[in-house]
């Protein structure tokens, strides 16, 4: 499976023209975490597979892979059977492993989640019972009084414990993932953006700067996903939505309030955790995120909006009816987004101590959710193979952590191409 060079008639943005390609067994759009997963599963389960990597930016992990809260999910939270509870399992696991492997920082610290009203206790037990479908075998229930044994500064009136979750650095399994893949002869060309994707035979052809042919293409573009895959000549049938995660970090003083990781009850409406705290890998505490719509798929804490991606996903039908089901939701997020008081009311919930002058301004990701056309926030991860292409279209929390194991579910797809 040695990588050739090509002279073929291409069509490219409509126009023919004649151009010498790079030809690989296999190219990777997007060198994020799952990305370089992917690459890494097919470069160790097929001897001399001959593959590319293409990013659009400067370095691997840019967007949602280094820009999210660093914790390694339990499998808590995910329908039992689904594929997301299934890849959430097995790659916490493979995470752990490898941090052990490679002396990547990671600790396995646990975590809380609390109930801190009566209405939250029926969702509670249902996180118990998800929790020990998809085998959490460590996992035990507080009561009241039992809180302040692993989180003192913490109240609630139920919780639950969850031994399984921790905290990893996820930039580091990246970079590690890159080197590795080098040293096996593996390509990753950053600063590639993807422009137009055709197909051409056998083959796919993909312009990013310059021309590459593959007999298979795997879409791990992340926050561009659907627009990768709608180049490819797929019709997704979702639509990615940028939701913007703002944090903030404890002040010093105030960082020996929270121990290890202390989440609430989420709200089964939605895909997202709320609030929380996190005691990352090198000793911070980060407080949040919330979900605020995104005005752009790259519109972090103080960028500029991408006025023109904002029109889109406002004129997306599924967009529309999801915003007239949840508007006022939503607003309160916005509200709560603009103003330090509101928030820390919010993280006081959990941690009383908590004053508006312990949250310092910390950083954002952006999280690409995927919406359909009926207006849901799709919940399980969506992986489809059209052809000899195959396209993640919604990958989310827990992505990082099940990015492994998704790696090996994708590869699983995608040896069959090559074998043809």
């Amino acid at each position: 499976m040695l990588r050739q060079c090509a002279v073929s008639l291409i069509a490219v943005s409509g126009k023919a023209v004649v151009s010498r390609e790079q030809v690989y067994d296999v190219c990777v759009i997007g060198a994020g975490l799952i990305g370089l997963a992917t690459a890494r599963a097919l470069t160790d389960g097929l001897q001399g597979v001959s593959l590319l990597v293409l990013e659009k930016e400067a370095t691997v992990a840019a967007h949602q892979s280094s820009h999210n809260s660093g914790v390694v999910h339990s499998g808590l939270y995910y329908r039992p059977g689904s594929l997301k509870a299934r890849l959430c399992v097995e790659g916490r696991d493979a995470v752990y492993r490898l941090c052990e492997e490679t002396g990547i920082p990671f600790g396995r610290s646990g975590k809380l989640v609390i109930a801190t009203h009566p209405s939250q206790v029926p969702a509670l037990d249902e996180l118990e019972r998800r929790g020990k479908a998809n085998g959490l075998t460590g996992m035990r229930r507080l009561a009241s009084g039992e809180i302040a044994e692993f989180e003192p500064a913490a109240t609630g009136i139920d919780a639950l414990h969850v031994p399984e979750a921790g905290v990893a650095d996820f930039p580091g399994i990246a970079a590690h993932h890159a080197d590795r893949l080098r040293s096996t002869g593996a390509e990753i060309v950053t600063g590639a953006e993807v422009t137009a994707i055709a197909p051409d035979g056998d083959r796919v052809v993909v312009e990013a700067g310059e021309r590459f042919a593959a007999r298979a293409l795997v879409n791990c573009a992340g926050l561009h996903s659907d627009r990768v895959a709608t180049m490819a000549g797929v019709v997704p049938e979702v639509r990615i939505v940028p939701f913007r995660g703002e944090y903030y970090r404890l002040a010093g003083e105030a960082a020996h309030l929270v121990k290890t990781l202390i989440y609430p009850v989420p709200d089964p409406r939605f895909p997202f955790l709320g609030v929380h705290f996190t005691r990352r890998i090198d000793g911070s505490v980060e407080v949040g995120p919330n979900a605020v719509l995104a005005f752009g798929r790259e519109h972090y804490r103080d960028a500029r909006p991408d006025w023109a991606e904002l029109r889109s996903v406002l004129g997306h039908p599924g967009f529309r009816r999801l915003a007239r089901r949840h508007w006022v939701s939503g607003a309160k997020e916005m509200i709560n987004s603009r103003s330090t008081r509101l928030y820390a009311r919010l993280a006081r919930n959990l941690v009383p101590a908590l004053r508006p002058e312990h949250l310092l301004p910390g950083g954002a990701g952006v999280r690409a959710q995927a919406v359909d056309a009926v207006g849901n926030l799709v919940d399980d991860f969506v992986i489809e193979r059209a052809g000899n292409t195959v396209h993640v279209l919604n990958a989310p929390s827990p992505g990082a952590t099940a990015s492994i194991a998704i790696g090996h579910h994708i590869a699983d797809q995608v040896k069959p191409l090559l074998q043809r």
